[in-house]
């Protein structure tokens, strides 16, 4: 689909990932980018209109499908990484991620579907990882909430094919942002996150592979396992 002239809106617009996705919407022509913040207030950037949305709060939710009702593209970026270790650890942590990085993708899927059905399709887009598919245990719950995040973007992908809705799963490993500042492994630039999941909206593909590690992963599905249960 062409993003020239289309309405976004995109999820945890205010930095990283998200703000990237905003901005490569604006420079490939986007008429208007509706970005999901928590604090609408303290956001501030030209040519993006701030809307209240935390993912996790329903209400929101159906508030902001209300506001964005002419957007035909949608980008589920945010997400959190807050859970416990393998073995220790409060559980709390892991039952945040599952509400938003799971749950809060498939609220904000379901009250816009409609949205993107009556604008004529349009794409829904989901910021996935390299922790969808391959085991984790540093981060056992944000891979869980990962994969549950793939599994529902693949039922995404069929429920709505036929209101002709593109569906986009997004695949990296580490990406540069504050999340991973401690992080001493190859990173991939936000820009160039959001630069190849512009270029797939465009071509209706409905798959990203960012980066090596997401290429080398995503083939393991369907080979050895040891990259999917590695040894450290």
């Amino acid at each position: 689909m062409r993003i020239e002239g289309a309405v976004a809106l995109v999820t945890g617009a205010n930095r990283g990932i998200g703000l990237a996705f905003s901005r490569a919407l604006l420079a490939r022509g986007a008429a208007k980018v509706y970005a999901g913040v928590r604090q609408p207030v303290e956001f501030n950037l030209p040519g993006l209109e701030p809307v209240r949305l935390d993912v996790t709060d329903h209400g929101q939710v159906e508030e902001a499908a209300a506001l964005a009702c002419d957007a035909n593209i949608v980008i589920n970026n945010a997400g959190i990484q807050a859970g416990p270790g393998l073995l220790d650890g409060s559980f709390e942590g892991a039952r945040r991620e599952m509400e938003v990085n799971y749950l809060g993708v498939w609220a904000v899927s379901r009250a816009f579907a409609p949205v993107l059905a009556a604008n004529g399709g349009g794409a829904l887009v989901n910021m996935l990882s390299v922790a969808s598919w391959r085991a984790n245990n540093r981060f056992p719950g944000y891979a869980a909430s990962k994969a549950a995040e793939w599994s529902l973007t693949n039922a995404l992908r069929v429920g709505l094919r036929e209101q002709g809705t593109l569906v986009v799963g997004v695949h990296v490993g580490y990406v540069d942002t504050d999340a991973t500042v401690g992080v001493n492994a190859p990173k991939a630039a936000p820009t160039e996150v959001a630069a190849k999941t512009m270029d797939a909206i465009e071509r209706d593909e409905p798959e990203v592979l960012v980066d090596e590690a997401a290429r080398r992963v995503r083939a393991a599905l369907s080979g050895p396992l040891d990259l999917l249960y590695p040894a450290t």
